[in-house]
């Protein structure tokens, strides 16, 4: 007999000595008085056992079938074996079997009847005071990148790039890179830009990727009272993003914790379809991405997005930027690479010349003065954004072939003529002034 039960008898034997009503000894038990009388009718022919509830000890009516478990046991050992519980009963249900459509706390009783440990171990929650998420989305994304075995032995190492909206927890970016490096983070934005449009802020840790973390200052930024910022630095500032360092990776801690999720979920999915590749995994990514949306993503508490329209020249503004001198044989040197200015109308020469040079994701480059484009470079294959030095002169290679688009060559300044040196004509008065005779005083 339970705990529950055992006030039952008291309360019968009373009411069978008329020293209780039966609405009382239904109000004590919980019951209805129509029940309670059953109990009584019990408990006369049965004595206090009759009081214990018919079910006991009886099969469950929903009880799983004998071969369901058996099935789930051996999925749940070969294909699914690096699965969590939560992960796998959700890959059960997209199977065509109904009967295998079971709830995680049974998936959980049939790994413990294997004698299968936990894919994670759970830990108690601990009481922190956490940073109250933004109300809208857009008004802040977290950034981050992960190095973790992402393909399990099957391919190269990988380091997953990613972004996730503050409001919601939805992943607004992810890439693959073979390292953290600045095109991860360039092509992650390009994704969030594209797809949803500018955040008011971005938070991140202090890599020097995003921003300067080194003590090195040059005159200039000694008489401005600031370090110049990065690539990226510049770009979120052109754009008008704030960027928000964390200190520690618990301030950042949604993105931290995504992670440790797509480190579990992530890992398996690759593994279920065999990618091995760096191409193939990144062109899975936008199906994960929707998926793990339309799983985890939340309400805000704003419905209103922030949101902005990203500029329709995002490509030039997403590069990396060099400010050079033209030579004198009309060309423009980043690191390993040479543009060749064309020649303009009339002869006239950029040589001298101070202009902007834009590297761009896509590999172009871009020479630029006063934001009118000079020259158009494209860059044949994939390519790999990262910060350019110049190499010593026995190092150059030739410059390479260069391609101009005509149109837009055809509305480009004309460089401004050398000024002429004028000369005084013989009539001048400086020139008059040289020809007169000495003057000689004289004696009075």
């Amino acid at each position: 007999m339970s705990r529950k039960e055992v006030p039952r008898a008291g309360l019968v034997k009373a009411a069978l000595a008329d020293r209780i009503t039966n609405v009382q000894g239904a109000a004590a038990l919980g019951l209805s008085a129509r029940q309670f009388q059953r109990l009584k009718a019990r408990f006369r022919v049965e004595g206090a056992q009759g009081l214990v509830h018919k079910a006991r000890g009886q099969p469950s009516a929903r009880r799983l079938p004998p071969d369901v478990p058996e099935r789930i046991g051996e999925l749940l050992q070969t294909i699914y074996a690096d699965f969590n519980d939560c992960h796998f009963c959700e890959k059960l249900r997209e199977l065509d079997e109904p009967r295998l459509h079971v709830s995680r706390a049974s998936v959980r009783r049939i790994r413990r009847a294997l004698g299968l440990p936990p894919k994670r171990r759970r830990r108690h929650r601990q009481a922190r005071h956490r940073r109250r998420p933004e109300a809208a989305m857009g008004a802040m994304i977290q950034v981050d990148a992960s190095p973790f075995a992402w393909l399990q032995g099957r391919g190269p190492a990988l380091t997953l790039v990613g972004a996730i909206d503050d409001a919601t927890g939805t992943i607004v970016g992810l890439t693959f890179r073979p390292t953290e490096d600045l095109h991860g983070y360039a092509e992650v934005f390009r994704q969030v830009f594209t797809h949803y449009g500018l955040p008011v802020s971005v938070y991140g840790d202090g890599i020097n990727i995003l921003v300067r973390n080194d003590r090195h200052w040059t005159v200039e930024e000694e008489l401005q009272g600031a370090q110049s910022p990065t690539h990226l630095g510049c770009v979120l500032r052109d754009l008008g993003i704030g960027y928000i360092q964390a200190h520690s990776p618990q301030a950042k801690g949604r993105i931290e914790r995504l992670w440790g999720t797509l480190q579990d979920r992530l890992v398996s999915e690759l593994r279920l379809r065999g990618i091995a590749t760096l191409e193939a995994a990144n062109a899975f990514l936008p199906e994960f991405i929707a998926a793990f949306n339309a799983r985890f993503a939340r309400t805000p508490h704003s419905p209103t997005a922030v949101w902005r329209r990203p500029p329709p020249d995002l490509d030039l503004v997403l590069s990396c930027r060099y400010q050079r001198v033209v030579a004198r044989d009309h060309s423009v040197r980043v690191g390993d690479r040479g543009i060749l200015i064309p020649r303009q109308p009339g002869g006239r020469s950029w040589a001298g010349y101070r202009v902007d040079v834009r590297e761009l994701l896509s590999g172009d480059l871009l020479v630029l003065h006063h934001d009118i484009p000079l020259a158009i470079q494209s860059w044949p294959g994939p390519f790999t954004l990262k910060p350019r030095r110049a190499p010593r002169l026995s190092q150059r290679p030739p410059t390479p072939t260069v391609t101009v688009n005509a149109s837009q060559l055809r509305q480009l300044p004309r460089p401004p003529a050398a000024p002429r040196t004028r000369r005084p004509s013989p009539s001048h008065p400086w020139r008059r002034s040289s020809s007169r005779p000495p003057h000689v005083p004289t004696n009075p």
